[in-house]
């Protein structure tokens, strides 16, 4: 980053802006909505997941906390449901910040799997897991009241937020894979693939 020329810099921060508003765009317009929180979006984490990809790990850390505070504050009715400084830590945490934020390190295969469209789909993959554990983790310690008595909390929790979460990880996996496969995400501008002449 510290060779980037002031044009490289304003790329990267406009672009990160317009996929960050893309990106809240799309979460605001769910396909499916669940009754306690959580939605099923139509590649509202592809975004994300290509500024990670592109900028690198830390630059995507510092974008996904960006989504994370975006999508806390989105939320703000949530906390008139929980009580007590534990809950409000675990609601911020486990619900915003981390679960969100995890979308920034999206770009960890990067150098890692030689194959771009492996790369992207497998970090959208793994952060989207990551999602659900944090999702998982706010629904057993601060969620569980509204679990149904003839489940336990944590079978509760695991049912509700992989109903929403599963579908979210195929999406984003597909989004990746179309996005990789058509656009080259490794040049300084993203442009359309270049296809292979016949020898």
């Amino acid at each position: 980053m510290n060779n980037l020329t002031k044009k490289d810099k304003t790329r990267r921060l406009v672009e990160s802006a317009l996929m960050l508003a893309l990106s809240t765009i799309l979460s605001e317009l769910p396909v499916i909505e669940f009754p306690f929180g959580g939605s099923v979006t139509i590649f509202s984490q592809v975004p994300m997941v290509v500024v990670s990809y592109r900028y690198g790990v830390k630059w995507g850390a510092f974008a996904g906390l960006c989504m994370g505070i975006i999508q806390m504050l989105f939320g703000m009715g949530n906390f008139a449901y929980v009580s007590g400084i534990a809950a409000y830590l675990i609601l911020i945490f486990a619900d915003y910040i981390i679960a969100f934020g995890a979308l920034g390190f999206s770009g960890m295969f990067k150098n890692k799997i030689k194959n771009p469209v492996v790369s992207i789909a497998a970090g959208g993959a793994a952060v989207s897991v990551i999602r659900f554990i944090c999702h998982f983790i706010s629904g057993v310690t601060i969620w569980g009241d509204y679990a149904d008595g003839a489940q336990a909390v944590w079978e509760y929790s695991f049912t509700y937020n992989a109903g929403y979460m599963v579908p979210e990880l195929i999406i984003t996996v597909v989004g990746c894979v179309v996005i990789a496969s058509v656009f080259d995400l490794s040049s300084k501008e993203i442009k359309v693939k270049r296809r292979k002449s016949a020898e």
